[in-house]
């Protein structure tokens, strides 16, 4: 599928989605939007793919934000509607059963910070650069800023950020837990595809139903969110994927999973 805004490439299990518009540091308009859901289309639905890592072209940006030629015209039934389709393609990838990982390669300011925050896991260069400055242009971020930056450091952190439009360095989001990673610029992309690596070694179905199990059980009480890994345990252990893994460990093999 061809895309105008993104570089979709797969190589050995892995995609690799790249937001390609450099000359606007890679700014999310509405078509960037529609094909990245596009692409996570292709990310589920490709036998070829066990998990995506997503970044930015260039080294300038990872996604520097949303489109503020296309945001300053909107009124409030358009803002409103393109806050729904961002979150919507936003919560696609956070949902994603596959696991996607972003490799923050440089600014990750407002819409991009939010897209690092949709993906499983955040590995940034040491040169990269995150906020949500969105009420320098009086408006809240949209894409899930608000919800989920305070999932990941807490109210008082999140708050701060928010409200004072701070940038900070990869250093920073990583000892606020913003990032779970941070390595030198040159080694973005290979260390962010050996985690990946890593993860897709393991069976496809245990690590979908982690994934969904961590996603679900944020909002629930306690007692629920046990219940729900109890019932997710007790499906595994129906599947040949579990069998082979157990025989695996107990031969001392490497396990070769199928995916049922």
């Amino acid at each position: 599928m061809p895309f105008e805004n993104l570089a979709f490439d797969v190589h050995d299990r892995v995609a690799t989605v790249r937001v390609n518009r450099p000359d606007k540091l890679n700014a999310l308009n509405d078509e960037t939007i529609a094909e990245l859901d596009q692409a996570m289309a292709l990310v589920e639905r490709r036998e070829d793919v066990a998990g995506a890592l997503i970044t930015g072209a260039g080294t300038r940006a990872f996604v520097a934000g949303a489109d503020i030629a296309e945001l300053s015209r909107q009124g409030p039934t358009d803002g409103q509607a393109r806050a729904r389709a961002g979150q919507a393609v936003f919560s696609r990838i956070e949902s994603c059963p596959k696991p996607v990982i972003a490799a923050v390669n440089g600014f990750a300011l407002g819409g991009g910070c939010e897209l690092a925050m949709a993906c499983h896991i955040r590995i940034a260069a040491d040169t990269a650069k995150l906020g949500q400055p969105e009420l320098k242009l009086g408006i809240t971020p949209g894409y899930g800023g608000t919800q989920r930056l305070v999932r990941l450091v807490g109210k008082g952190r999140a708050l701060q950020l928010l409200l004072t439009c701070e940038v900070i360095d990869a250093a920073e989001a990583h000892r606020i837990g913003l990032v779970n990673k941070v390595v030198p610029a040159a080694d973005l992309l290979g260390d962010a595809e050996r985690m990946l690596r890593q993860i897709i070694a393991f069976g496809p179905l245990a690590v979908g139903l982690c994934i969904e199990a961590v996603n679900r059980g944020d909002d629930l009480p306690l007692d629920a969110g046990l219940e729900l890994e109890a019932s997710y345990f007790g499906l595994l252990s129906a599947t040949a994927d579990m069998h082979e893994g157990m025989q695996a460990f107990l031969e001392k093999r490497a396990a070769r999973f199928t995916g049922r």
